[in-house]
């Protein structure tokens, strides 16, 4: 079998220069298209990863406002498509100013088949060579649990732990604040144990009134109290050869906590009004975001409870705590809530970017997928601002990415602490960071320190 025909699209409204363009690419899908409205029918169709774009069209073919407007709808409708704009001679400003606004290139006419050819060609290489690094870094950058986008250390942790954990039968205590993914991470417990083929069942303790929560989890039988008309399964055996998810476990109430203990020893328990005791075989995994050595402290959650359900405790990081993770996370939510919308970006703006390393995300993951969702039906723009955020751009100086620089602000500050640590003694100080003397004032002096 043949390798496709790789696809160029030549946005020329001249018909003697179509024919030419289309004979100097021989190896090539060419499709020629002579104004706006036909040239964006064919990029939204063919999506190809090159266009030649004459700024010279039709309304206006003696000037370059059309063959603008047509650059800047091909960008929003295909962000990565590599755009060579075709000028006249010697008209740098427009050559510029179309770069500024996204091209790839520009060439200059006269046609010279072998140079057009070349940039052409380079450009399709640019294009294969960014959707395979795109490729490679989702596949460096996807953790090792589905569902689960991570690349920071804290969280590949808890990704490992998860899959030493789930092929067992051990009771899991998942501890995190709100909205950090802590029944994403109980549901792959279940999928990848052995259980994964059977039910996972889901039961939110601070979501239900205390006077239902006994018959959700136990079930009831019938003419057990007034308006029960007949036998109903609880959670927990609906959950049978399954995994039980008890969210919240921190706002059980303590009458069926006890219940809950004994049912947890002995996998056994009656529904209410009934006397036979149920087996059943479950696995359970439990959550919350309190502090439950406070709460057996203040004598309102019981110890003996505790260590039965944390047999294995997963601490779940916040997001202001896992280092790269946020803007991963944006990145794959903007991805996928734009497909969901039917629009296009060109990812996020450099402010933007600032603004959501900077912001502490109280509601964690949750209030960053609830923000960019926001965003993505709100924006005008190519680009995902930070005021579609409703975030504030930071100010003052950004962190650099100079790693020289990086180098020098760590090695002041550890000289600093050092010299604080010895009492501005250099002698001691210079133990402490394990160099020379000499060494500890040349490093004074090149940091402008005074002792």
């Amino acid at each position: 079998m043949t390798a496709p025909a790789r696809k160029l699209l030549v946005v020329e409204d001249d018909p003697g220069l179509q024919k030419q363009l289309r004979w100097c690419f021989d190896g090539y899908e060419v499709l020629t298209m002579g104004d706006r409205g036909h040239a964006l029918e064919q990029v939204r169709r063919h999506q190809p990863p090159v266009v030649t774009l004459d700024l010279g069209l039709p309304p206006d073919p003696n000037g370059s406002s059309e063959g603008f407007a047509t650059l800047e709808q091909i960008l929003q409708v295909a962000p990565r498509t590599k755009v060579i704009v075709v000028t006249g001679n010697d008209d740098r400003e427009n050559a510029v100013r179309a770069v500024g606004m996204g091209a790839y290139d520009f060439f200059n006419k006269p046609i010279n088949a072998e140079l057009l050819g070349f940039l052409v060609n380079r450009a399709y290489r640019m294009h294969e060579l960014e959707t395979e690094n795109r490729r490679l870094l989702q596949n460096q950058q996807e953790s090792s649990i589905d569902g689960v986008i991570a690349c920071s250390a804290e969280m590949l942790k808890v990704c490992q732990t998860i899959e030493k954990v789930a092929p067992s039968d051990a009771t899991i205590l998942l501890l995190g604040e709100s909205g950090t993914g802590k029944e994403l991470c109980a549901q792959s417990v279940h999928s990848r144990s052995p259980r994964a083929a059977n039910r996972f069942v889901a039961i939110n303790c601070a979501a239900i009134p205390e006077n239902l929560l006994e018959s959700e989890l136990f079930g009831y039988e019938k003419g057990a109290y007034t308006g029960a008309a007949k036998q109903t399964r609880g959670k927990i055996e609906y959950a049978d050869s399954g995994t039980l998810f008890l969210d919240e476990i921190g706002d059980l109430p303590m009458a069926l906590q006890a219940k809950l203990l004994r049912f947890l020893q002995e996998r056994t328990f009656e529904r209410i009004g009934g006397r036979e005791e149920i087996p059943v075989d479950v696995r359970v995994v439990c959550a919350t975001h309190q502090d439950l050595a406070s709460k057996i402290q203040a004598g309102t959650f019981r110890e003996d409870l505790f260590y039965r359900i944390s047999e294995i405790s997963v601490q779940i990081p916040p997001l202001r705590q896992r280092a790269g993770d946020t803007l991963l996370l944006a990145r794959s939510f903007l991805d996928h809530f734009a497909r969901e919308q039917g629009r296009l970006f060109r990812g996020f703006s450099k402010e933007a970017l600032a603004a959501i390393e900077n912001y502490p995300w109280p509601g964690n993951v949750r209030e960053l997928k609830n923000r960019v969702k926001r965003a993505t039906i709100m924006a005008e723009g190519a680009h995902i601002d930070a005021k579609d955020l409703e975030l504030e751009v930071p100010t003052g100086e950004a962190a650099t990415f100079n790693l020289r620089e990086v180098r020098d602000q760590v090695e002041r500050q550890t000289i600093v602490r050092a010299l604080g640590h010895a009492g501005g003694k250099v002698t001691q100080a210079a133990d402490l960071l394990g160099v020379s003397r000499p060494t500890m004032y040349d490093l004074i002096k090149k940091h402008g320190l005074k002792v």
